[in-house]
């Protein structure tokens, strides 16, 4: 058996899907495929969610383009337009419409998972439909009912006990060789929607390969494989053919958008190998993830996170920033679900540095601020070099002003003032 996932990239148009169904059919094993949003939808609704919270009717005109984005893709897929897939889309966007026209509650959260989820079913049920009209016998699973987390909500966690017995009730293969379900989207037992995180499809593939003992999990994606930097800000990119477990944990963490930061430990404790290869060169070898028993050449890698914020934190009365002042600022970061991406500390200040785009942000400056002295700089980068050079480290850090250097034996990490 082997696990499928198809990033956003990759289906944002009726070509991508057709790809999706060559790929499928030129696959002889039982075959669990996991679907993302299509292209940005999961940004859009994020638009929707804010202006939903905030009381805005513009969250109307951007479901509208959502509504006319999918329905251009079923159009080309399903010219003949009494296919269900039309009344079931349209059902799925009276639903969404319904919702938004109630009041919101307090908990944005709560609100985000109930809302974005929508990228997932809307993608999955066109996928679906596809396969089927292409006489491949797709069985079209709600991962909600099967993958039951706590009800942490826009970072929840897998109850993998219950997790483990719906799912191979679900992907039996009794009867089907080919299920196809969401990514990123979970459900509490209560049936709340709820998501893994941003970007979690990759996870939720990881969990069902982990649960179901694949022989493998493929990534899809619009890239050859992992490659040593984002072609979106470097150039001349190079292919990482193979690399290790640890090497892709430790990029996923530093921020390499290659894979989702959870995907690698439910394959590693089952010693599952993972593959990252094009949809648009399915013939092409992609890079391997698996365990290495022996050193492989690493090339320098380059991670670059933009739209950074840089918080230094001191106490008022010039104590140390250890033991109790040290468990009260982080339990500030966890209550408002903010994640830290460095840390950098000295005897009486710390300072971090976290993605500048979460609406905790800033109630959480004004809790810090209620005992500490709180400064922070916006538009700042995060860089980090994997297999630093002293050339690699030059071209990253020339004519930048830095602000934190931060080196260990494989890694160099850079906070740097972003360009106006």
């Amino acid at each position: 058996m082997i696990v499928y996932k198809f990033g956003g990239s990759t289906v944002n148009n009726a070509a991508g899907i057709i790809k999706l169904g060559e790929i499928v059919q030129s696959t002889r094993e039982n075959l669990v495929i996991v679907v993302s949003a299509f292209g940005k939808t999961t940004n859009s609704l994020e638009k929707v969610v804010e202006h939903y919270f905030n009381q805005s009717e513009d969250w109307y005109k951007v479901l509208g383009q959502l509504k006319f984005f999918h329905f251009e893709i079923i159009k080309k897929l399903f010219p003949e337009n009494n296919h269900t897939i039309y009344s079931e889309v349209q059902g799925l966007f009276d639903e969404i419409s319904a919702r938004l026209g109630d009041k919101p509650g307090d908990n944005f959260d709560y609100e985000y998972d109930q809302i974005v989820l929508y990228g997932e079913l809307w993608a999955t049920k066109i996928v679906n439909a596809y396969l089927v009209s292409a006489g491949l016998p797709s069985n079209w699973i709600d991962i909600r009912y099967c993958l039951i987390t706590d009800d942490r909500y826009r970072d929840a966690n897998v109850d993998w006990h219950v997790s483990e017995r719906l799912i191979k009730e679900a992907f039996c293969f009794k009867d089907n060789s080919i299920y196809l379900t969401q990514g990123f989207i979970g459900g509490t037992e209560r049936s709340l929607s709820t998501t893994l995180g941003r970007e979690g499809s990759d996870y939720s593939a990881a969990i069902i390969g982990n649960i179901l003992n694949a022989e493998k999990v493929i990534i899809w994606k619009d890239v050859p494989g992992v490659l040593n930097c984002d072609p979106k800000y470097f150039s001349n990119s190079e292919r990482l053919k193979e690399i290790s477990y640890q090497e892709a944990i430790e990029l996923a963490f530093f921020g390499a958008k290659v894979i989702h930061p959870k995907t690698i430990k439910p394959l590693f404790n089952k010693k599952i190998p993972l593959w990252v290869k094009s949809a648009f060169e399915p013939e092409n070898s992609g890079t391997l993830i698996h365990s290495v028993d022996r050193d492989l050449e690493m090339i320098p890698v380059y991670v670059k996170k933009t739209n950074q914020m840089l918080i230094s934190i001191l106490p008022r009365d010039y104590s140390f920033i250890i033991g109790e002042n040290l468990g009260k600022i982080f339990g500030k970061f966890n209550a408002y679900n903010i994640k830290v991406n460095l840390i950098q500390n000295s005897a009486i200040s710390i300072s971090v540095c976290i993605d500048n785009y979460n609406p905790g942000i800033t109630p959480l400056l004004d809790d810090l601020g209620k005992d500490f002295r709180v400064l922070y700089n916006e538009n700042v980068e995060l860089i980090t070099i994997r297999h630093y050079t002293d050339d690699a480290i030059r071209k990253m850090t020339e004519g930048k002003e830095i602000l934190i250097e931060q080196k260990s034996r494989n890694s160099v990490r850079f906070v740097v003032k972003g360009e106006e």
